[in-house]
């Protein structure tokens, strides 16, 4: 048997145990009492093929057609942004072996999901999957430039195949609190001048600010957006900025300043931590964000989450009333 049916009969069957799985008991619970979700399962209906790029709605970043739902990189990294619980990163790494991700990779993009974000080290489980899979999954890499605007993990993110590439949050917010708006300008005419659509990322609403005043030829921004009333969510005294948030339980200081003032930048939004990592039930996560005027969600997602998140998103955007326009 070749490898290309081994891998299809692989992620068939995953496909087919994945519908099947059930929510334990205390997932069921927590969604009742945050949503009244439970129950309301999309793994009734048969998986879709392997291959058969089950659709969701997309728009555009740059030349690239983009579903709204995008799946991120930080879980098969491992950064489990889990609070006090210590153990979650080590406990991660340990779940997505190598064909876990690749198995995760391909059940995504059967049930539409057509783009992933990662951080650069992910590049050989993307290279692997576009291989085995004959793959057109778009990939959007996070950028690391140091403070004077190094940009060789970004060129060898390029070269390496990505599709774009974006300045990641906790840099972007560095270089704007140390007023390196010129080094967020240089990095993102490197990235355009390679043909691919460049972004700037932030968790600190100043970002996107200080890149519109001064005009940076941004083609999108990824920016956190999230409500403040889950458990963990930021109390009063904790007033450290994310990028120093030894607590790590927050993500979006300003929720309501991010919306109003994205709603008059005229480019496409990527919408990250919307589910504050995990704390707030993917429902009521993604009619916010997408409510609030983003025109991209990404989340990070288990394989075992990917149908039911993606039917989520699918009722989400069939309902929507937003004031943003559209920007992708």
């Amino acid at each position: 048997m070749s490898g290309k049916h081994t891998r299809r009969a692989f992620v068939r069957g995953a496909l087919a145990a994945t519908a099947a799985a059930a929510m334990s008991r205390e997932e069921e619970a927590l969604l009742a009492q945050a949503d009244g979700s439970a129950g309301t399962s999309a793994e009734a209906k048969p998986p879709p093929e392997p291959g058969s790029r089950n659709t969701l709605p997309t728009g555009k970043i740059g030349k690239l057609q983009v579903s709204r739902l995008i799946i991120g990189g930080n879980l098969i990294a491992g950064f489990a942004h889990s609070r006090e619980l210590l153990y979650v990163s080590r406990l991660l790494r340990h779940y997505f072996t190598e064909e876990k991700i690749l198995e995760t990779l391909a059940l995504a993009e059967a049930y539409g999901v057509n783009c992933i974000n990662t951080n650069p080290t992910a590049t050989r489980f993307i290279q692997r999957h576009r291989k085995e899979c004959n793959s057109k999954m778009l990939w959007i890499v996070q950028g690391y430039p140091d403070a004077k605007g190094d940009v060789k993990g970004i060129a060898k993110s390029i070269d390496d195949g990505a599709d774009a590439v974006y300045i990641q949050g906790n840099i972007g917010d560095r270089l704007v609190e140390g007023g390196k708006i010129d080094v967020i300008d240089k990095v993102v005419r490197y990235i355009k001048s390679r043909g691919l659509p460049a972004g700037v990322g932030g968790h600190c609403l100043d970002v996107p600010k200080a890149c519109e005043k001064a005009g940076v030829p941004v083609d999108f921004y990824a920016k956190t957006l999230h409500t403040s009333d889950y458990f963990t969510a930021r109390r009063p005294d904790q007033t450290a900025s994310v990028v120093n948030n030894r607590d790590d339980n927050y993500w979006c200081t300003d929720p309501a300043g991010t919306i109003d003032f994205m709603k008059g930048v005229a480019k496409p939004w990527i919408a990250y931590k919307v589910m504050a990592a995990g704390a707030i039930p993917p429902r009521k996560a993604f009619a916010h964000a997408f409510g609030g005027g983003a025109d991209f969600i990404l989340a990070g997602m288990f394989d075992f989450q990917i149908a039911k998140d993606v039917h989520i998103a699918k009722q989400v955007l069939a309902g929507l009333k937003r004031e943003r326009p559209w920007r992708a």
